[in-house]
């Protein structure tokens, strides 16, 4: 069975930001599809220090926290979403320290191996304004990792100020949605291509340039 690694950025494992991965959990598995949410938690979050010891350990340095449970299990994952409450127009500062030092051990220990030409998407909570900024930061991972983009009919963003909240935001639970479902698709199209003997592109990665030489 195929399965969506999910991320809930909020120190509230049962806030809002939940609220949102769940609906979409609900489609995941009404579509046959299996998905897990890992939450960062309110234990405090170490930022990256690009210490590079990632490289050397196959993981970050740092292990008080679900950075390295998360990177080990995204390697059996087909599919990722990201999701963060907004705080003053942007992510929270949890979610960015997590995801920096995701992405940056990954870079280092395998070339973002467990997350190179999978789909992601990011969803994003506020209580009235800030969500697309928060959403176009969350996408800069993807951008940066070879990883598919998945949209849906609007931005991936619903709005409440507490849980109970999200039901009431019609469009917001219908754009989740119809994003979980266009993810199964984007997944279950990459399986068929596999199966049919498509392979993803070898990036050349050759070149890397500053910008004083």
């Amino acid at each position: 069975m195929m399965k969506v690694l999910m991320l809930n950025g909020s120190f509230n494992p049962d806030g809002s930001t939940n609220a949102g991965l769940e609906i979409m959990a609900k489609t995941f598995a009404a579509e046959g599809v299996d998905s897990e949410i890992v939450t960062v938690g309110a234990k405090p979050v170490a930022d990256c220090i690009a210490c590079g010891k990632c490289k050397d350990l196959g993981r970050c340095v740092f292990a008080g926290d679900a950075v390295n449970e998360f990177a080990a299990k995204a390697k059996d994952a087909e599919g990722f979403v990201f999701g963060t409450p907004v705080y003053y127009a942007h992510p929270s500062g949890r979610v960015l320290s997590f995801l920096d030092r995701l992405f940056f051990s990954s870079r280092l220990a395998d070339n973002y191996a467990a997350f190179r030409h999978k789909p992601v998407a990011s969803i994003v909570v506020a209580r009235r304004a800030g969500t697309s900024a928060a959403y176009d930061v969350m996408n800069k991972y993807a951008g940066i990792a070879q990883m598919l983009c998945v949209g849906s009919t609007y931005w991936n963003d619903f709005h409440a100020l507490v849980k109970d909240d999200v039901p009431h935001d019609g469009e917001g639970v219908q754009t989740l949605q119809n994003l979980a479902r266009n993810m199964v698709y984007v997944m279950k199209c990459i399986k068929a291509g596999r199966e049919a003997g498509i392979v993803p592109p070898v990036a050349d990665d050759s070149v890397i340039t500053n910008f004083v030489r």
